[in-house]
């Protein structure tokens, strides 16, 4: 059947076809596609030589079995069964509409399926009447092959790194907590003090750098979600030199905030924008020489918001600007004279903002003029903006007078953290597997429980729900304390039965925000 297919243009053509269709057909034979003709009826009266190569068959001209498409069966992007004469083919013919670009699966005699693009398009005469249809299929297998296996490389790196956080936050929680418990401890040399100080930097920047990692994959993968609420500018930019000041402080930098004279008011993410904010900042106190000055400015501009990071430092060549916010860039200058990073948090700056529908634009004026980074956000006045504003006030150093269940199979983490929040006044214990907590808490009755997620013999979420069971753990606190952070995570911690879901290595301060009201709440029951 195939032989006598091929055997000739004239061969694939219905007898009587007009001066004008053989014409088509033979612009047709030449095209690098797949290419058919049917009459107003459906009946297949044309086919070219890559049509036949990519149906696997020769179906038969003018012939009622075979209407509309020679494959042999036909299926939607998505697996669903497509019936001929539900095709784009036939669809064509039915409303005398073009029907372009539309992807269809294409299945074979032989089983082997073939993904092409389908561009149906009606045949008129002179007086509009349809007379047909032609439809043209490029083949696109290759491609579609070729993006499965980088969507399955997508989602292998996605895994890996949310593996790799998870597992390099674990050793970092014991070591922040133990340096925290020596800073408790009453003052120490010069030599010692500059050793904690150096270690807790040094945690920051790990914990940082690793929550970079996380993020850059879930943005790039449109796994972000942003917990928009009503806030003001002010405290965004407070929040974001907060988190650099350690930064700041020791490269020996000039630092200036110059605040908006008046309240603007955002619909965003404060965690987030603060975040993009704080990466600027960081990134202007890597390159900036000691002695440098970095400028944070904010103001209002008609009906946006201008954020501008300004500094002195090394610069960017002309070459670098278009680029700068690509992932993995750093310039040559940047590698030689800085610590370069991983070259992600421009790229985490762009995305951040973007998703709060503003821009990013870095400018220099070249090698060691300096930059200034822009960020420009809409500002949104508007009172029905929905979530509960930024919670201004001091962290509350200390919590008291609460029994505290801390649950770790990382001996080292669980430890120092009961050593820590014992010398705030807690009284603690300490489990290091799910059963043993489950046991423990039935003892002693905690008011709050610090769960591991990933635990031996019950993890942490099986732990959560048989506390959430017993009469009195209605009334525990149940917070997750994890290396796991996305949100798909902080889903299954609520669905669990946690009240909160705190990522490693913690932060001393958020934790008190949640500890310092259930203290008091403790303080004024037994009262």
């Amino acid at each position: 059947m195939v032989e006598n297919a091929r055997a000739g243009k004239e061969s694939r053509t219905a007898p009587g076809l007009a001066t004008s269709h053989r014409d088509l057909h033979r612009l047709l034979e030449d095209l690098p596609a797949g290419a058919y003709t049917c009459d107003r009826d459906g009946l297949i009266t044309y086919f070219n030589q890559r049509a036949l190569e990519l149906w696997g068959r020769a179906p038969k001209l003018n012939d009622p079995l075979d209407r509309f498409c020679g494959s042999f069966r036909l299926f939607k992007a998505d697996g669903s069964a497509i019936p001929h004469d539900q095709c784009w083919m036939a669809l064509a013919l039915k409303t005398d509409r073009e029907y372009n670009g539309h992807e269809i699966v294409i299945e074979r005699p032989d089983g082997q399926r073939r993904t092409a693009l389908a561009h149906a398009n009606p045949i008129h005469d002179k007086s509009g009447k349809v007379l047909g249809a032609v439809n043209m299929l490029v083949d696109i297998t290759a491609r579609k092959q070729a993006e499965d296996v980088l969507k399955v490389t997508d989602r292998s790196k996605n895994e890996f790194l949310a593996i790799l956080a998870h597992e390099l936050r674990n050793p970092l929680a014991p070591i922040r907590s133990a340096v925290q418990i020596l800073q408790l401890n009453g003052t120490r040399g010069p030599e010692s003090q500059w050793a904690l100080s150096v270690i807790d930097r040094q945690v920051h920047q790990m914990a940082r750098l690793i929550d970079d990692l996380v993020d850059i994959a879930r943005v790039s993968s449109n796994r972000l979600e942003l917990r928009k609420e009503r806030v003001e500018l002010a405290a965004v930019l407070r929040a974001a030199v907060e988190t650099s000041a350690a930064l700041l402080e020791t490269g020996g930098q000039h630092f200036a905030l110059t605040a908006p004279a008046e309240p603007i008011h955002l619909n965003a993410d404060p965690t987030r924008l603060a975040q993009a904010i704080a990466n600027l900042l960081n990134n202007a106190a890597k390159y900036t020489p000691q002695g440098g000055h970095i400028r944070l400015d904010a103001e209002r501009r008609g009906d946006q918001a201008v954020v501008t990071v300004r500094d002195d430092g090394i610069g960017i060549p002309a070459e670098m600007l278009s680029c700068v916010f690509e992932m993995f860039t750093q310039g040559e200058q940047s590698r030689a004279r800085a610590p370069g990073g991983l070259g992600i948090g421009l790229t985490l700056v762009k995305r951040l903002v973007e998703l709060h529908g503003g821009t990013v634009t870095a400018h220099s004026e070249g090698p060691g003029a300096g930059s200034a980074f822009v960020i420009r956000l809409p500002i949104s006045d508007e009172a029905q903006l929905t979530g509960p504003g930024t919670r201004g006030g001091d962290v509350p150093s200390a919590a008291s007078s609460l029994r505290i269940l801390i649950v770790d199979d990382n001996r080292d983490a669980a430890d120092g953290l009961a050593i820590l929040l014992h010398s705030y006044g807690s009284e603690t214990r300490t489990a290091y597997d799910g059963l043993e907590a489950l046991q423990l808490a039935e003892e002693f009755r905690p008011d709050v429980v610090l769960l591991d997620i990933g635990m031996p013999k019950a993890d942490g979420r099986e732990v959560a729900r048989r506390l959430r069971r017993e009469p009195w753990g209605a009334r525990t606190c149940v917070i997750a304390v994890s290396g796991w952070s996305n949100e798909t995570d902080r889903a299954r911690s609520r669905d669990a039965g946690f009240d909160h879901h705190l990522v490693k290595p913690l932060d001393t301060a958020e934790l008190m925000r949640l500890l310092v009201p259930l203290g008091e709440a403790a303080r004024k029951g037994k009262s």
